[in-house]
């Protein structure tokens, strides 16, 4: 698989531009700010409904306009297909398919898959656990699409029961009226379903990933790991199918309804757990060197992709302003491992930032303007 055409309306920084893409290695080359990466993050966005840069769409928006579209032609083998996002923030975003009728954003999500490698990924070490429970679930959803409904189901329960026992926290600490809680039962059923689904996906994705990473890491970093990812659950159990992950988050969420009510906050799911990544017997976080750090995140997408372009579908890889971070050593031997890639992305400040291994399509990005070199 691999994106065509990329046409781009008010977003980030582009007023409008068209850029026609091969399969292979494109580089995108200019000096810092002028636009590289909100190429990239476009592809990105289509792929995965989101940014890896900002947690909301607004930033997206050119300043002054109201919207924002991202479009793209896609092929696949022989097929081709054209989709088309419409940004809209504080309102409902739109999308279509080959110029058909309106379909919801999350119906485009496996039509455009990558993976994508930032500076911003230094995080998924050394970050909070939401970095790395991010980076879980987009990687499961481009796996499975129709896990998007399951993260949006299982977020929005949340919510729900988050409001109800805030209200009983509140009500609590300043003697009003009780709160009716007896809802509680029913979004812990509703919460322990979605919940288990989700983690389910995270266990077995793990699993499949596990061997990738350690794998990738080797060949970045030889002799450096091994890495070994571990999954830690807010809800303590053995549990991994389904039906007992159910179960055990029922459980869990039974024991704490005490502390939750007091604290007015869901406190067991999968909202609240980790990935420990550790190199050697040592956490990554807090014990790796940076560029221990750097080879450990960028050997997670690494697998990523590996994972993807095993399961039939071949991603679209992206490198965002990734090898001026790298030494020697390392910039080679990435630049070896993803050259033969259907389609990669890249962005540079300087042509000497791109690695020789990787001669292809070249863009010069300034001022606004996207030409080829």
């Amino acid at each position: 698989m691999h994106v065509t055409h990329l046409s781009l309306a008010d977003f980030r920084s582009y007023a409008r531009v068209e850029v026609p893409l091969d399969p292979g290695v494109t580089a995108f080359v200019g000096p810092n700010g002028q636009g590289k990466t909100n190429l990239v993050e476009a592809v990105g966005y289509l792929a995965t409904l989101g940014s890896h840069r900002v947690s909301s769409d607004a930033p997206l928006v050119r300043v002054g306009a109201d919207r924002a579209i991202v479009r793209a032609a896609v092929r696949q083998g022989e097929r081709r297909q054209l989709i088309e996002l419409e940004l809209n923030p504080g309102k409902a975003n739109r999308a279509r398919i080959n110029r058909s009728s309106q379909v919801r954003p999350r119906d485009v999500l496996g039509i455009v898959r990558s993976v994508l490698f930032a500076p911003e990924d230094l995080a998924l070490v050394k970050g909070d656990p939401g970095e790395r429970r991010r980076f879980l679930d987009e990687l499961i959803t481009a796996r499975s699409p129709r896990m998007a409904g399951v993260r949006s189901d299982y977020d929005r329960v949340l919510k729900q029961r988050n409001t109800l026992l805030k209200s009983a926290a509140l009500a609590r600490r300043h003697g009003g009226r009780s709160i009716d809680l007896s809802t509680l039962d029913v979004w812990d059923q509703h919460l322990a379903r979605a919940g288990a689904e989700l983690l389910a996906r995270r266990l077995d994705l793990i699993a499949a990933i596990q061997p990738l990473a350690d794998k990738a890491y080797d060949q970045l970093a030889p002799g450096g790991g091994p890495v070994v990812l571990e999954y830690r659950p807010s809800a303590p159990g053995e549990a991994y199918t389904r039906e007992a992950l159910c179960e055990q988050l029922t459980a869990a969420l039974a024991e704490a309804r005490k502390q939750e009510i007091e604290r007015g906050v869901t406190l067991v799911g999968p909202h609240r757990d980790d990935l420990l990544l550790r190199l050697g017997r040592l956490p990554a976080k807090g014990y790796a060197s940076h560029g221990e750090s750097w080879s450990c995140a960028l050997a997670l997408r690494l697998a990523s992709y590996d994972l993807l372009r095993a399961e039939g579908n071949e991603p679209v890889l992206v490198l965002d302003d990734v090898f001026a971070e790298l030494d020697t050593r390392r910039r080679e031997r990435l630049a070896e491992l993803v050259a033969p890639g259907e389609q990669v992305l890249v962005t540079a400040a300087v042509d000497d930032d791109v690695p020789h291994a990787l001669t292809g399509t070249r863009y010069t990005v300034s001022d606004g303007t996207v030409e080829r070199a």
